[in-house]
């Protein structure tokens, strides 16, 4: 995955989304992961750094290394958490470290981790059957894998939000274009199966927002920062015009603002064993 394959960017109002929506969407998949104490884990794609922190809480003699390839959010997950950008640094947290590598070719040995996981990382890179082989690569025998990703299609506002919905469905073509898939949620099965895993199990994580809820406005605010964050290169590739952008946030403002407003949605995930 390069810089510009990557349809969200990493600019500080980028990083700000995410790591709202890492406060909104951690608890449950920290759950998933049914981590035991001692398990040496490798988060894929590991963004700012916010969810390895927590499983770093959860391990008291095991470990977890995240990977990332964007310099930008090492940069910020070492300063946050390492208190440092030097990756061989002294932090005072051994059970927690962060690398710089690209998903295709994870620079660790065969069989080194209990746990493998990565979430929101497959819809961006440029060959996502290669990166689950490189993670059932370095799984240890009988070793878990876990993985939660996007079908952003399965996205439900009520009252409609028919300007937001239209550039929703063109966001979908930009990243295609660049070299990503957001429908690839629905394909986890087939990809671990040619991945070689087995005992897969599929699930859901379920998105439900209503009005006056606090969830609901992060939800909302999150599909807002979505499609600012990708309107020049809707503009650049001809999905959109600016004013279609316009119309799409001032709707999902609007809609932000209902009293009678819901959101629902889901991630899908899957579990498997090597």
């Amino acid at each position: 995955m390069t810089k510009d394959a990557y349809i969200h960017g990493t600019d500080p109002t980028e990083q700000k989304r995410l790591a709202e929506l890492n406060r909104l969407t951690n608890p449950a998949f920290l759950d998933f992961l049914r981590l035991s104490p001692n398990d040496l884990v490798l988060e894929v794609g590991s963004g700012l750094g916010i969810l390895a922190s927590q499983v770093a809480d959860r391990l008291t003699t095991g470990k977890i290394i995240g990977v990332e390839c964007s310099p930008d959010q090492l940069a910020a997950a070492r300063k946050t958490f390492l208190n440092s950008q030097d990756v061989g640094a002294s932090t005072g947290r051994p059970n927690l470290q962060f690398q710089r590598a690209d998903a295709h070719s994870l620079s660790f040995k065969q069989e080194s981790f209990e746990v493998v996981y990565c979430r929101y990382l497959l819809e961006h890179v440029a060959d996502p059957l290669r990166v689950l082989e490189e993670m059932r690569r370095v799984l240890k025998p009988d070793g878990r894998v876990f993985v939660q990703e996007n079908n952003i299609l399965v996205n439900v506002l009520h009252p409609d939000c028919t300007e937001f919905d239209s550039v929703w469905r063109k966001f979908v073509a930009l990243q295609e274009r660049l070299g990503g898939d957001a429908l690839i949620g629905k394909k986890l099965f087939a990809l671990m199966k040619q991945a070689g895993f087995r005992d897969i199990t599929l699930s859901l994580a379920p998105e439900v927002h209503q009005a006056g809820q606090e969830g609901f406005r992060v939800w909302i605010e999150n599909l807002i920062g979505n499609v600012a964050g990708a309107a020049d290169r809707l503009m650049e590739f001809g999905f959109a015009s600016r004013l279609e952008i316009e119309e799409a946030l001032s709707g999902l403002r609007r809609f932000g603002d209902r009293g009678d407003a819901s959101a629902i949605f889901y991630w899908n995930r899957a579990v498997g064993r090597k």
